[in-house]
């Protein structure tokens, strides 16, 4: 805008030298616009040729640097805003694999968490049974205990109650050891009864 200027006043005395001119043949003849005038048509053109070389010295190279400058700078931009466009995708398509894999190894971790509860199940009611089949085994064996301290107990008893009713019945005492002896060997000879489970 600055050019502009200068070469606007720098027209001014050319267009106040031809007003008079022009004032003049306004003078002498009525106007007429649709009449061509051969002295207006050249000062115009003349004008219009000043004016036309003076804006392309002095104001057109700016505008249309101005504009190659916008133009530059639009497509500057329009290239950055695909480069990011491009660069979100792909991010994007990273953040997605990402997602998946995570995903991924969150059903293997479930999987894994699934089968070592369940191997962690089998494991405890495997133990479960081998205590309770250890509680089992060693009960019978107590009670097989108890059941033959009970048969000597009441062997012992069957001993006692032979020797006082056998010395009731002859009425004498053999000796004591003797006849534990004898009366042990007779019941040892009696099968025992088979043990019950």
């Amino acid at each position: 805008m600055r050019l502009l200027r200068p070469t606007l006043l720098s027209l001014l005395p050319l267009a106040a030298s031809a007003a008079p001119l022009l004032a003049q043949e306004a003078e002498a003849a009525p106007v007429n616009l649709l009449s061509p005038s051969g002295g207006l048509m050249f000062w115009t053109l003349i004008i219009f040729v000043l004016l036309l070389l003076l804006l392309s010295k002095f104001a057109f190279p700016p505008i249309i640097g101005a504009v190659e400058a916008r133009e530059r700078s639009l497509q500057e931009a329009i290239d950055g805003a695909r480069a990011e466009r491009e660069a979100a995708a792909a991010l994007l398509a990273q953040q997605r694999q990402e997602l998946e894999t995570a995903r991924g190894e969150a059903q293997k971790l479930i999987a894994e968490g699934r089968a070592a509860g369940e191997k962690l199940r089998a494991e405890m009611l495997e133990q479960t049974q081998q205590q309770q089949q250890e509680l089992l085994d060693r009960a019978r064996r107590e009670i097989e205990g108890e059941r033959d301290r009970a048969i000597l107990e009441l062997r012992r008893e069957a001993v006692d109650l032979a020797i006082a009713g056998a010395s009731k019945v002859i009425e004498q005492n053999l000796d004591d050891a003797a006849n534990r002896r004898l009366i042990d060997g007779f019941l040892s000879t009696i099968p025992s009864a088979p043990a019950r489970r």
